[in-house]
């Protein structure tokens, strides 16, 4: 049987994941039984191949109910973000840290180690040169989340040695554009701006108009972790952990794309009061170099005009109108 295992699964990424993943499968194969965790779902799912296990992945119960399908591929999404984790180390610690730690543990028990893709961070990262960055570069998390993030890389990677998983590591960068007002996200911004322009709405932005960021859709992001999810893993190198390419875009470059993509006066909607913290860890991002991630394959969206066409269209919303 194809089982495969979403953490996270009704957060942003899971949720255009899961349906990717019905609708397409994995690894040219269809989709036999798909186990859904996460804390609360929505309402019932009507693919009888979907399974939902609601609660913490930090629950041994939820932990030993997810593995129960003996799942051959697992992509771990799950996590505390990081304005949250900072508010509440001890969560953020159980949840990112802990919970990892014993889903790559409990992989031992299955009759075959399983396909494993883990949603890491940019936060791995830390402050970043002015000069440019790259894959490669010295990890230095400024944050518990980057942290977490990192020393589940490590121990994914020792893991894999060992045979338990077949694992992957792979950093997401700033994803967009999930909606609400992404409370405990301290990135959510970038997001938010997407659909207040969309939607003829005002917005203060946490950051300065010069600051830089790295893009990612959702749609492109998918695209990524599937294609991790089905290729040859002998093509990994001993680390099994890669940066997602992004495309590097200043604040005030994609606010004048979409004022011109709904024909809005940005100048009248956005207004810029940056967060001296938030303006240094999330908008200070130099040019990234990813050689190896797109040796393997992984991209990103091509341009500003495409990062808005997928952004918005992953997101499936009900009705964006322009005024």
């Amino acid at each position: 049987m194809n089982c495969v295992l979403v953490t996270g699964a009704q957060g942003f990424i899971g949720q255009v994941l899961v349906q990717r993943l019905l609708c397409e499968g994995l690894s040219g194969r269809a989709i036999d039984k798909l186990v859904l965790v996460d804390l609360a779902f929505d309402d019932p799912h009507g693919d009888a191949r979907v399974q939902r296990i609601s609660g913490s992945l930090a629950d041994p119960a939820v932990l030993a109910a997810a593995m129960h399908e003996q799942p051959a591929t697992i992509f771990h999404l799950a996590s505390v973000p990081g304005g949250a984790s900072e508010r509440d180390p001890a969560l953020g610690r159980r949840v990112n840290l802990d919970a990892t730690l014993a889903l790559i543990e409990a992989c031992q028990a299955l009759a075959k180690p399983p396909r494993l893709v883990y949603a890491s961070s940019i936060a791995v990262y830390g402050d970043q040169p002015e000069s440019g960055a790259s894959e490669d570069q010295l990890p230095q998390p400024a944050i518990s989340y980057g942290a977490h993030k990192l020393a589940c890389e490590i121990l994914l990677a020792d893991a894999s040695r060992r045979g338990w998983v077949d694992g992957c590591s792979v950093r997401l960068p700033g994803i967009v554009a999930r909606q609400g007002e992404n409370a405990g996200l301290a990135s959510g911004f970038m997001s938010q701006l997407f659909w207040r322009l969309a939607q003829g709405q005002t917005i203060v932005l946490p950051v300065s108009p010069s600051g830089s960021c790295w893009w990612m859709s959702a749609k492109t992001c998918v695209d990524n972790l599937l294609h991790l999810g089905s290729m040859d893993s002998s093509r990994w190198d001993a680390r099994r952990s890669y940066q997602m390419p992004v495309l590097h875009l200043d604040i005030a470059e994609v606010v004048a794309a979409l004022a011109q993509r709904f024909g809005v006066d940005a100048a009248q909607l956005v207004r810029f009061a940056p967060d001296p913290v938030i303006d240094r860890i999330y908008a200070r991002y130099p040019p990234l170099a990813t050689p190896r991630a797109e040796q393997l394959g992984l991209r990103h969206d091509g341009n500003v005009a495409a990062l808005i066409a997928h952004a918005l269209g992953a997101a499936a919303p009900a009705a964006i109108t322009a005024p």
